[in-house]
């Protein structure tokens, strides 16, 4: 009579012990848990395994997609940071006081007369930056808007001069120079 399949297997080495006795024990588990019934818990547990593996994927899948989410806006507001500060109008040393609004609050910025011109006619804009704010230009506070729109930035809004037509104060010209 001729070799069993791997005894042949073994003779061409496309095998080796090891394989076979793992492949024996194997095959005399599966029989015994035939034999006793337990065939189906087996399947069960595998079933029960298998969920938790897939629940477990889908868990990590939503982990890794918020530190993704998280990592996008440290980005964004890197980028944000670094465009305020190369685009940055020095207005330090300003005597005018230039006020806006923040939420509910009045808050106000010393600028000289050139950057106040400038934010009055809504060609400069103010941003939040670093616990303070900061001065820069309408191009560059369109870029910070469309890469954050819930970012701090006042932009004054440009006016033409027209009255109202029932504007009981039509006739009176408030002068250039008048501060509040």
């Amino acid at each position: 009579m001729g070799k069993s399949l791997q005894d042949q297997l073994l003779g061409l080495g496309l095998t080796d012990n090891k394989k076979q006795k793992k492949n024996e024990k194997e095959k005399k588990r599966q029989e015994h848990l035939k034999r006793t019934g337990q065939e189906n818990n087996a399947d069960e547990s595998r079933e029960k395994a298998e969920q938790a593996r897939k629940e477990k994927a889908a868990r990590d899948k939503e982990l890794n997609k918020q530190r993704d989410e998280e990592a996008q806006k440290k980005a964004i507001k890197a980028q944000v940071q670094q465009l305020v500060d190369n685009n940055l109008i020095s207005a330090t040393q300003g005597d005018i006081k230039y006020q806006f609004v923040d939420g509910k609050k009045v808050k106000s910025l010393y600028v000289d007369q050139a950057v106040w011109d400038r934010l009055s006619k809504g060609q400069l804009a103010i941003i939040a930056h670093r616990n303070s704010y900061a001065v820069i230009p309408l191009q560059i506070a369109e870029k910070i808007r469309e890469r954050d729109d819930g970012h701090f930035i006042v932009i004054a809004e440009q006016t033409d001069g027209q009255m109202d037509e029932d504007d009981p104060y039509a006739a009176y010209q408030i002068p250039d120079d008048l501060m509040w």
